[in-house]
């Protein structure tokens, strides 16, 4: 088997700035371009050098072509968003969506694949935690080209939204994607070009694995990961559709197995309040910064976390992140807790109203101005006058998901002599690594 091409939505925008560096040939003209160039939309057309098109393609005439996006998004929504100028190998093209022009990296998977790992850590990490992070990559990047592919053949389409006039539950996932396979950012993995400078590492990693997979049985491992579990991992069907899989379960992030039953309140309490010895539950600047980029970085509360919000700061972000009136709020009460702790779904209670949301993502995002850092948390409530209380605070634990592999409990892990199989086999039980290609 070839080695696969995947199509990575960068950025939409209604205007593109781009530098071509090397030729490229625009293919519905045949020209060579090179240099600096600019597209917009208008009417519902590109504009590009003086014609109007509903796509563009460009495509590299020599391998060392590459071209460059000014101004893109990274961190969408999250504390560190921000915008930079990335560069990327490969062809791409411009589409006409309804938000804007949608730019579109296709491109070798083992070139993508090394952008990647550079970009969501850095490129400096341990060998073992790299060829671990390229096996999982792989596996969840074909994964959903293959699950793309059926649903193209008129597989239903799970729905991903439910709402009513008591809850809303919703989850996200790259399905909200239907002209590309992935995009860039973290809302499937970050993908951020040659911009992320690689090393010899990175490279030797990504070709020692090259093809390898993780298997479940025939099928090709869903293989997710997050920052920090903040000591047990998160099952699939608490933060996405509701279909288990039996690789992406509940365990300790230690070499002790047992963990309380994280689904009671009483015993999830107990847990977040404390610190219990996990490989993720680690302060060595040394292995932080291995995992992690200078802009994750500025989170130094990974393991257990804490939030506090004035009534009128609370009411008011509910208020413009729902969309609905609440009035003051009286309490946040876990309705259904993940096996790690994270809730599910939460009922807000206000003067005015009570609904319930989920799932996990939702909720981060209802309760923070980017995004908690994790729906692991407890909520006390002080400063009570008349039955309302005055502030909130919310104690937490994990930054992220916490389903499948912990980038921080795995770096601790290779860092204590653990190979990346060893590696793959504590987040991943049951699966096996299989070469495809």
């Amino acid at each position: 088997m070839k080695v696969p091409v995947v199509n990575v939505g960068i950025m939409t925008e209604k205007a593109i700035s781009f530098v071509l560096h090397g030729e490229y040939v625009h293919t519905e003209t045949g020209k060579f371009l090179t240099g600096e160039q600019r597209a917009s939309l208008v009417n519902g057309n590109i504009v590009f050098n003086g014609k109007l098109f509903k796509e563009i393609f460009f495509e590299p005439i020599f391998p060392s072509s590459s071209f460059e996006l000014k101004a893109v998004t990274i961190g969408r929504n999250f504390h560190w968003q921000r915008q930079e100028d990335q560069h990327f190998k490969g062809s791409f093209n411009l589409v006409v969506s309804e938000d804007g022009i949608v730019v579109i990296n296709q491109v070798d998977v083992e070139e993508y694949l090394t952008s990647v790992i550079s970009s969501e850590m850095s490129a400096h990490t341990s060998k073992e935690l790299l060829k671990a992070h390229a096996v999982i990559s792989r596996s969840w990047l074909l994964a959903q080209i293959e699950k793309n592919s059926r649903r193209d053949k008129k597989e239903k389409k799970r729905q991903s939204c439910h709402q009513d006039n008591t809850q809303l539950v919703r989850w996200y996932d790259h399905e909200d994607h239907n002209i590309f396979d992935v995009c860039a950012d973290d809302h499937c993995q970050r993908y951020q070009g040659i911009t992320r400078a690689s090393t010899p590492v990175v490279r030797k990693v990504v070709h020692e694995t090259k093809g390898e997979i993780l298997m479940d049985g025939k099928a090709i491992c869903d293989a997710r990961f997050s920052k920090c579990c903040g000591g047990v991992t998160e099952q699939f069907e608490h933060c996405w559709e509701p279909v288990p899989h039996s690789y992406l379960t509940a365990l300790r992030d230690s070499k002790d197995a047992t963990f309380p039953d994280l689904t009671q309140e009483k015993e999830a309490r107990k847990w977040i309040c404390c610190a219990p010895d996990a490989f993720c539950n680690t302060s060595d600047k040394e292995i932080l910064s291995q995992v992690l980029n200078n802009y994750d970085l500025e989170t130094t509360d990974f393991y257990r976390w804490k939030v506090s919000y004035k009534q009128e700061e609370l009411a008011e972000l509910i208020h413009r992140k729902c969309g609905i009136d609440f009035g003051q709020i009286i309490d946040l009460v876990p309705i259904s807790r993940g096996t790690s702790g994270r809730i599910e779904m939460l009922k807000i209670v206000g003067t005015h109203r009570t609904f319930t949301i989920g799932k996990e993502l939702e909720i981060r995002r209802t309760l923070s101005e980017t995004h908690l850092y994790s729906s692991a948390f407890v909520v006390d409530k002080e400063n009570m006058r008349f039955d309302i209380p005055g502030e909130f605070i919310l104690t937490g634990a994990g930054w992220g998901h916490g389903v499948g592999l912990c980038q921080i409990g795995a770096a601790m892990m290779s860092d204590e002599g653990y190979d990346y199989r060893q590696i793959l086999s504590h987040y991943f039980p049951g699966a096996s690594i299989k070469k495809r290609y």
